[in-house]
């Protein structure tokens, strides 16, 4: 996937931790780390949506619609 530069402003202790990691060989280098990072936090924050939208479904309603699905199935399978 093609990549872009950009220019961030990090505080110096994130730095430091950054920097560390990167000696202690977790990263291969701060860009590395930083996209890992960002990538694992977009992911969470994704899923979180994920979890607010099935937040709003009715229970109830999706429940009577699984049984449904599973009595036409049944009706469906030969005898053995």
């Amino acid at each position: 996937m093609p990549k872009s530069k950009v220019a961030i402003t990090l505080d110096k202790k994130t730095l430091n931790r950054l920097d560390y990691l990167v000696k202690q060989a977790v990263f291969p280098n701060r860009s590395q780390g930083i996209q890992m990072a960002l990538e694992e936090k977009l992911e969470r924050l994704e899923g979180t949506r994920l979890a607010r939208e099935c937040a709003k479904l009715d229970p109830a309603f999706e429940k009577s619609l699984a049984e449904e699905g599973i009595a036409e199935d049944l009706e469906e399978w030969p005898e053995y």
